[in-house]
């Protein structure tokens, strides 16, 4: 047995010693460096190196919690004990308990997700500075926010009362660039950014240096807008925040709270009949994929908005319970979630088929009330007039109200961004309102 295994087997030992009901718990290591350069100098260059353990006891319906990030034997039992003088003391709950044994994951699939990469401190600075210093060499580029590359891995184990004992291993790795583009007494920001399981799928750090000068040299010349409503394009990395508000608002736990603005909405419709919304979790090699959720449940294929309408909640073992529904296996979110396209094109074509309207490629601040839906955030982007973009914005302020944003979305690209776990590509919604200048 490994160390972890063998960490995993004497937790359970420890555990057992104990008079409770049931139990469950996850214990992991994770390892690795991040580096920072700006103006080609090193800002940090860190490694790390991390352990854990989470271990939740029940007695009876009453639970306990507590965790630790020392595997040694004393430190786990301190853990394991304070966790059931917790149980002991704690209200009980009816609602607490295990998923049901036949739909955990006694025999989770291998999903290719662990490609470890051998960087040295030399190999990361040489990386994160190629990528900043072709961009600085772009016209216009006047300064850096700098460039930081990161890698980690790690293998964790759940185990539980049942007799589950489950083990997973992952890799990250991602390489970001931000740049400050400046022209006579503007200045405006751009960044770009790469995500890979697996370094050999990294896009290349001259790439990523060029796009993020490519994008700070864009905003260049911005002008306000006179406040209005018209069509508004969010663009693929822009979309996925749009998306992601659904799925909150059909979380089991805003759900059962009543803090949903999509609240009881089982079968209803809330996005075109064209659309839906699906987690694939066991695609190989995939950014997003898991085997199983939190609560130790087998992942598999499901859809969450069918044909525009809410096919289920997304529910871990306790929402479920609370609503008297089965579990989605959706303890700790989605996995690699996808919004279907229903338009032949991406970004080009959906903003000649706007004809006029804004493509929103930036967003700042957290205006958003999850309960009402109300939305309103500052953004940027481009103006776009016959079907061409005319020029950059800045200082607006785009409003609307998430339900109705749904409703209205008319076409979403194929151009979806696969770095990150929610895939969407840009997305076109028929109108909201802009807060420009009067």
């Amino acid at each position: 047995m490994n160390s972890l295994e063998q960490t995993t087997q004497l937790a359970i030992d420890l555990i057992k010693k104990n008079k409770v009901t049931d139990f469950e718990f996850s214990v992991g290591k994770s390892s690795g460096i991040s580096t920072a350069v700006r103006l080609s100098n090193v800002e940090t260059l860190q490694y790390s190196l991390d352990t854990s353990f989470d271990v939740s006891v029940y007695i009876g319906k009453n639970k306990g919690q507590a965790a630790s990030v020392d595997l040694s034997k004393e430190s786990l039992k301190k853990a394991i004990d304070s966790a059931c003088l917790i149980a002991k003391y704690t209200q009980e709950d009816p609602f607490n308990g295990l998923a049901p044994k036949d739909r955990m994951a006694w025999d989770a699939p291998h999903l290719d997700l662990y490609h470890p990469w051998t960087l040295d401190a030399k190999e990361s600075i040489e990386i994160a500075k190629e990528c900043e210093q072709i961009a600085l060499e772009q016209t216009e580029i006047d300064n850096s926010d700098g460039a930081e590359l990161s890698s980690f891995e790690g293998e964790s184990y759940y185990a539980n009362s049942n007799g589950l004992i489950t083990k997973s291993k992952n890799s990250k790795h991602s390489l970001y660039c931000s740049l400050i583009a400046k022209r006579d007494s503007e200045m405006q920001t751009g960044y770009e950014y790469a995500i890979a399981l697996d370094s050999r799928d990294l896009t290349s750090p001259s790439i990523i240096g060029l796009e993020a000068a490519k994008m700070a040299q864009q905003k260049l010349g911005s002008r306000n807008l006179e406040s209005q409503k018209c069509p508004i394009i969010f663009t693929a990395r822009q979309s996925s925040g749009l998306f992601s508000q659904l799925l909150g608002a059909l979380s089991g736990s805003r759900q059962y709270k009543k803090t949903s603005f999509l609240l009881d909405s089982l079968g209803k419709k809330v996005l075109p009949g064209s659309i839906n919304i699906y987690e694939d979790p066991l695609q190989l090699k995939t950014l997003g994929s898991r085997a199983f959720d939190l609560d130790g449940v087998l992942k598999s294929k499901q859809f969450f908005v069918e044909d525009g309408r809410v096919t289920t909640y997304l529910m871990g073992q306790y929402s479920a319970n609370q609503l008297g529904l089965e579990s989605t296996a959706n303890a700790g979110g989605v996995s690699n979630c996808r919004v279907s396209s229903n338009y032949d094109g991406g970004i080009e074509e959906l903003t000649k088929n706007m004809d006029k309207g804004l493509i929103v490629t930036d967003l700042m601040g957290q205006g958003i009330n999850a309960t009402t839906g109300d939305y309103s955030r500052g953004a940027s982007g481009f103006w776009v007039e016959k079907g061409e973009i005319q020029y950059p914005v800045s200082g607006i302020t785009i409003a609307g109200n998430l339900k109705d944003m749904l409703k209205n979305v008319i076409s979403i690209g194929n151009d979806f961004d696969n770095r990150s776990n929610l895939k969407v590509g840009s997305t076109l919604v028929s109108e909201m309102t802009i807060a420009g200048e009067g």
